[in-house]
């Protein structure tokens, strides 16, 4: 028999593409499906990528740039964090990317070698600890509360140092599936925390720009040696574009520049060209914004009366996740009740704790408004029957 990669089989499903077949399916029978489930925005790349892309289309040959992308998005990203944050970020420093996920495994693979331990909350987006698998890297999860919304914490990170050196710790503020944000205290004390230990810092700040109240911080404003990894898929709405971006520190450019060749040659031209365009669009996203804030406080408002009372502070991102431990303690089982009673179809909390996650579900509100509404409706009936 041929051989199958043990750590390969070892990977678990991404449980929310579960949910998605599952709903697809019912969709197919005509049945009314509420998707809740994925987490990307409802609405198309912005006008001027459009147009941007199909001039490239039909003027230009996409063939392949330079492994960290063209100049013009190295510098037009460089010129966003000038703008947005403040900070000065030499384009150098830009590296564009097949997506985020591509960027965490340019991350991991330049920041870790295999057998270290790299810390990060749970709840949290399960492909990190999932990459970091694959790479032969130990995920240590920190087992956030509610009081810590949902983040680590130095206190978290102390205890799991008491099992052994940490060489990196994974943020993300907003973060998913909670939708929670680090106050700036809070960021710079983990950001001096790691400093002082030796522990890379690799900042998520994906959902940049889909805030409700304050806006996110820059993990460049408390470390120069942190990566930060972004990218067009959910403030820019073009998920099937897969262009993200990392902001490196100088001692890991020229290898993550050397990974980039080797594993994917270069990011996709046609999205290069797309994102530049992108870029410039802030008026027509903070309207997909504006629509964000109103599904989310529509759900937080209709979600108590539906039995959802317990609600992580969702500060940014599109997601609401909720305590479900007094309706159920099997999180899969439950979401797929919910989806054959009511055709809402959420996401059990397996996906970003694999230990407390049985108790939780996760909602996406990035889709329109009536689907909210409906979705709403559907379950307030069902828990009312």
């Amino acid at each position: 028999m041929l051989k199958v990669s043990k750590r390969a089989q070892e990977i678990p499903p991404f449980f929310v593409m579960e949910v998605m077949r599952a709903a697809n399916e019912r969709e197919a029978t005509a049945e009314a499906v509420y998707h809740m489930e994925v987490g990307q925005p409802g609405t198309s790349a912005p006008e001027a990528a459009l147009r941007a892309a199909e001039g490239a289309l039909r003027n230009q040959r996409l063939g392949y740039t330079d492994a960290l992308g063209v100049p013009k998005i190295r510098e037009a990203i460089a010129k966003r964090y000038k703008d947005y944050y403040g900070l000065t970020i030499s384009p150098e420093r830009i590296v564009a990317t097949t997506g985020s996920s591509g960027a965490f495994v340019l991350a991991f693979l330049a920041a870790f070698d295999p057998g270290d331990r790299v810390a990060l909350a749970a709840p949290g987006y399960p492909c990190y600890r999932n990459i970091l698998s694959a790479l032969g890297i130990e995920p240590v999860l920190l087992p956030s509360e509610m009081s810590d919304r949902f983040q680590p914490t130095p206190a978290l990170l102390d205890q799991a140092r008491k099992a052994g050196p940490l060489a990196g710790l994974i943020l993300a503020s907003p973060s998913n599936p909670t939708g929670t944000m680090l106050d700036k205290q809070a960021f710079q004390d983990l950001a001096v925390y790691c400093e002082a230990n030796n522990i890379r810092l690799v900042s998520d700040e994906i959902y940049h720009g889909i805030t409700y109240g304050r806006e996110a911080d820059c993990a460049l404003a408390f470390s120069e040696d942190a990566v930060v990894i972004n990218s067009f898929s959910k403030y820019f709405s073009m998920t099937g574009w897969r262009l993200g971006w990392m902001v490196v520190p100088e001692d890991l450019a020229r290898v993550i520049e050397s990974l980039g060749q080797n594993l994917y040659i270069s990011p996709p031209t046609l999205s290069q060209i797309a994102a530049i365009a992108a870029l410039d669009c802030t008026e027509e996203l903070d309207e997909n914004v504006a629509r964000y804030a109103r599904n989310r406080a529509l759900l937080l408002d209709a979600l108590p009366e539906a039995g959802f009372e317990s609600i992580a502070p969702a500060d940014g991102a599109f997601y609401l996740y909720a305590d479900v431990s007094h309706m159920t303690n099997d999180s899969d089982s439950f979401c797929r009740t919910i989806l054959a009673k009511t055709g809402v179809a959420i996401t059990p909390g397996i996906d970003f704790d694999p230990e407390r996650g049985n108790r939780f579900v996760r909602f996406s509100f990035a889709g329109p408004a009536e689907t909210m509404e409906s979705a709403a409706q559907a379950l307030q009936s069902w828990r009312e029957g």
